[in-house]
C-alpha cells in the first residue's frame, strides 16, 4: 500500500500528504473492526470488552503498532484482540463465528460506503474537470481541484484498506477471525486441536515481521492482493455504474 500512494503521483509533495492522510484511515478501520467484534460480543451476553474499556471508538482502546505498520506497508493487518469470554456467551459456538464474522463484516461495510463516495468525487471531477489522473501523474485545474484529489484519496484508501484488513483476517490461521470461523464449522474434536495452535500466536507474528521484510510475505499475499483489487473494482464499479449520468 506504501509503495502504492507514493507511486500514484508524480508529485513528491502531494505523495506525502496522500500518505499522512492514510493513517487516520488506518486508524479507523482497525477501531471499527474491532469495536464490531467487542459490540457482537456484548449483544451475544458477553460484556467483557465493555468492562476492558474495549466497546469504544477510541482508535488508542485497539491500536497494535506493528499491526498497524504492516497496514500502512502492505495493506494488511490487525489490530490488539477484543476479548472475549466464551462462557458468558448464549450459544458459545455459534456466537463466537458471529463475533469472528463482525469484524470483517465491518470492514467490508465501510469499504462499500466509501466506495459509493470514491465513485461520486470521480463523477464530479469528470464533470466539472477538477483533477484527472493519467498514470502516476495527477493534474488538477487549481486549488479546489487539488483538495477534492486529496479528499478522494482517503476514501479510495478507506476503500482498499478496509478490504485488505476484512480479507486478511478471514484467513484461517489462528488467532485471525477466520481461524474462530473455521474452529465453529469442525466437529468439536477436531476444533479442540486446531485451537490450539493459537498457542503459538507470537512466533506466528514473528514469523509474518520477517517476511515482511523478505519480500517473501507479499508473495503469499499475492491471492489476497488480487481478490482485494477485484472487489474493490465491482464495489466502485457499481457505482460509477449508478453515477454516471451525473458526468
Amino acid at each position: 500500500m506504501l509503495l502504492d500512494l507514493v507511486g500514484g503521483s508524480g508529485d513528491v509533495k502531494t505523495a506525502f500528504i496522500s500518505l499522512l492522510l492514510s493513517l487516520p484511515v488506518i486508524l479507523l478501520a482497525l477501531t471499527v473492526h474491532e469495536f464490531a467484534h467487542g459490540y457482537v460480543a456484548y449483544l451475544c451476553g458477553d460484556s467483557t470488552a465493555k468492562a476492558f474499556g474495549r466497546l469504544s471508538l477510541n482508535p488508542m482502546k485497539h491500536l497494535d503498532p506493528f499491526g498497524a505498520l504492516c497496514m500502512l506497508i502492505a495493506g494488511f493487518g490487525w489490530a490488539k484482540p477484543v476479548p472475549v469470554n466464551t462462557r458468558y456467551l448464549r450459544k458459545p459456538k455459534r456466537d463466537m463465528m458471529l463475533v469472528a464474522l463482525a469484524g470483517p463484516a465491518a470492514n467490508f461495510l465501510l469499504a462499500f460506503l466509501a466506495a459509493a463516495v470514491t465513485a461520486l468525487i470521480e463523477a464530479l471531477a469528470a464533470k466539472y474537470d477538477m483533477f484527472l489522473i493519467f498514470g502516476n501523474m495527477v493534474y488538477y485545474t487549481d486549488n479546489i481541484g487539488l483538495a477534492l484529489y486529496f479528499v478522494y484519496i482517503v476514501f479510495r484508501t478507506m476503500v482498499m484498506l478496509n478490504i485488505g484488513l476484512g480479507l486478511f483476517n478471514l484467513i484461517p490461521l489462528p488467532p485471525l477471525d477466520g481461524s474462530k470461523i473455521l474452529a465453529g464449522l469442525l466437529p468439536s474434536h477436531l476444533a479442540m486441536r486446531y485451537v490450539q495452535i493459537e498457542r503459538y500466536t507470537r512466533q506466528i507474528f514473528l514469523a509474518v515481521m520477517l517476511l515482511s521484510f523478505t519480500g517473501v510475505l507479499s508473495i503469499l499475499l499475492s491471492p489476497l492482493n488480487w481478490a482485494r483489487g477485484a472487489i474493490e473494482d465491482v464495489f466502485i464499479g457499481l457505482f460509477e455504474f449508478l453515477f454516471k449520468g451525473i458526468g
